[in-house]
C-alpha cells in the first residue's frame, strides 16, 4: 500500500488509448446480480480495485465470481451464505446497495457504515428514508446499518436531490417489490441507464423519462440471469483528454460514446482546444495557453463532478481567471493545496459565484475554485487523497517541469486500471515503485 509514482513531466502525450468499462457501473451490476439465483455474465469489467472490493463483498455473501479473458466476469449467487456483512472492509460505498437484494432474499441485512473517498459528508438519509417508505425497518448501529423487511412494497418516492446512489438503491429494491414504485427527481446518469438495461433484460418492468427525471417500476416475482456489457468509463475519457491537452499532446481515445460527453466537449470547445469524432473514437489535441472558462458541476447531463479535478489542472494552462463551482459535493477541492505547491494559483472560496447560487450557499463549505493562469508547474512531492484528485495529481505531474513523487497510489488504483502502464503507452515518463 506504500506504492508511489515517480513522474518526469514536460512530455506531450501522444498515441492511442482504449477506455475501460466504467468502474461506477461494473460494481453496481455485480450487486444487481444478487437479485437472482441465476448466473450473470458481465462484459467489459475493469480490473480496478473497486471491482476487487465488490468481488470480496459478493463472495462473502455467497457468490461465485470468476474473471475470464477479455474483461469478462461471471457471477452466480444460488444461495445467500450470510446477509450480515457488517464486518466487511469499509473501503467504498457499495455495501449500502446490497441492502435491497439481501432484504428480498433473506428478509434481513446488515452492512458496514460506508467508506470511500473523503469528498464531503455524502449522507445516506435519502437511501434510508426511501427504503423505509417501502417497508424496511432500518437501525443505525455503531459500525453498521441493520435492516429488516419481510416484504418490500412499492411507494411514491421523491428525492430532494437527484442522488445517484439513492436512485440505484431504490431501483434495485423496487424491481422485486410488491406493487408499483414511482421515483421522482431521480438521477439519470448513463451509468444508471446501464443498470436499468441489465434489470430489464433480467425481466424487470422499468420505464423512465430522462427529461422529467421520473422512473416507474412494476415489481415482478423473480428475475433471470443475463449477459450485459458495461458502458465505457466517461471519467477515463475526460481524464485522458485533459491530460493530453494540458501537455500539448494529441491522442485518440477509442470506444467513446459521444452522447454521454456533451457538456465536457462543450468546454473543450470553449477553452479553444480541439476534438474530432472519427471511426471508433475521438481525437483530442491542442496547444497552450487555452482560454479561461467558468464551470458548474451538476447531475447529468451537466458537467460531471468527477470531471472537475482533471479539468482544473487543464485550466491552470489557460490564460486568465477560470471558475469551477462544485455543487454536487461540498468538499472536493482538497487536492488544490498540492496544485498550488506545484506553482498553480488556485483560490478556494466558501461563496457561490454571484450569478450562480447553489444549495451550499451560506453553509461555509469551500466549494468554488478560482484558477488564475497561465501557470508554470514544477515537480514536487505530493499525496493522493481520493480517486479523481489522484488523477489531477498525475496530470499536474505530467505537465510540470522536473520530477514529481506521488504517494497514495492505492486511491487512483481503485478507479483506473493499470493507469501507469497505459500512460507509458502514451509516452509518459511514469514509474511505479514499491
Amino acid at each position: 500500500m506504500n506504492e508511489r509514482f515517480i513522474i518526469k513531466g514536460g512530455r506531450p502525450l501522444k498515441g492511442e488509448v482504449e477506455v475501460r468499462g466504467s468502474k461506477n457501473v461494473a460494481s453496481k451490476l455485480m450487486i444487481a446480480s444478487l437479485l437472482t439465483e441465476k448466473p450473470c455474465v458481465i462484459e467489459n469489467v475493469p480490473l480496478s480495485q473497486e471491482t476487487e472490493i465488490t468481488r470480496e463483498l459478493c463472495e462473502s455473501i455467497g457468490s461465485r465470481v470468476e474473471f475470464g479473458e477479455n474483461s469478462l466476469l461471471k457471477i452466480e449467487t444460488p444461495h445467500i451464505k450470510t446477509s450480515r456483512i457488517a464486518g466487511l472492509s469499509r473501503r467504498n460505498r457499495i455495501p449500502i446497495l446490497a441492502l435491497a437484494p439481501l432484504l428480498h432474499r433473506k428478509g434481513v441485512a446488515e452492512v458496514p457504515v460506508l467508506g470511500g473517498c473523503p469528498i464531503g459528508h455524502r449522507p445516506i438519509n435519502f437511501h434510508i428514508e426511501a427504503l423505509s417508505q417501502m417497508g424496511a425497518k432500518i437501525e443505525r448501529r455503531e459500525n453498521s446499518y441493520y435492516a429488516e423487511a419481510p416484504e418490500l412494497h412499492g411507494a411514491e418516492i421523491e428525492f430532494p436531490y437527484p442522488s445517484v446512489g439513492a436512485t440505484e438503491n431504490i431501483i434495485l429494491a423496487a424491481s422485486l417489490a410488491r406493487g408499483r414504485t414511482f421515483i421522482k427527481n431521480a438521477a439519470m446518469e448513463p451509468e444508471i441507464l446501464n443498470l436499468i438495461q441489465m434489470l430489464q433484460q433480467m425481466g424487470a418492468k422499468i420505464s423512465f423519462d430522462i427529461k422529467s427525471r421520473a422512473i416507474e417500476i412494476e415489481g415482478v416475482k423473480n428475475l433471470q440471469g443475463v449477459r450485459v456489457r458495461v458502458i465505457p468509463d466517461r471519467n477515463e475519457i475526460a481524464s485522458f483528454a485533459s491530460a493530453a491537452l494540458a501537455t500539448d499532446g494529441e491522442i485518440f481515445i477509442k470506444d467513446v460514446q459521444e452522447d454521454y460527453l456533451t457538456s465536457f466537449l462543450q468546454k473543450i470547445n470553449e477553452i479553444g482546444a480541439n476534438f474530432k469524432s472519427e471511426s471508433g473514437g475521438i481525437k483530442f489535441w491542442g496547444r497552450r495557453p487555452y482560454r479561461a472558462v467558468s464551470i458548474t458541476t451538476a447531475p447529468h447531463p451537466n458537467f460531471m463532478t468527477d470531471w472537475q479535478q482533471p479539468f482544473a489542472v487543464l485550466l491552470t494552462q489557460a490564460s486568465g481567471e477560470s471558475i469551477i463551482h462544485e455543487t454536487v459535493y461540498e468538499d472536493r477541492f482538497g487536492y488544490v493545496k498540492d496544485l498550488n505547491k506545484m506553482g498553480a494559483q488556485v483560490e478556494v472560496s466558501k461563496d457561490c459565484p454571484v450569478e450562480d447560487p447553489c444549495r451550499f450557499l451560506g453553509l461555509g463549505f469551500g466549494h468554488t475554485a478560482k484558477i488564475s493562469g497561465f501557470a508554470d508547474l514544477r515537480g514536487a512531492e505530493i499525496a493522493m487523497t481520493d480517486i479523481r484528485a489522484g488523477m489531477a495529481h498525475i496530470i499536474a505531474a505530467l505537465v510540470a517541469e522536473g520530477e514529481s513523487v506521488i504517494s497514495g497510489v492505492e486511491h487512483v488504483d481503485r478507479g483506473y486500471e493499470k493507469i501507469d502502464e497505459r500512460l507509458r503507452a502514451l509516452v509518459a515518463d511514469i514509474t511505479r515503485i514499491h
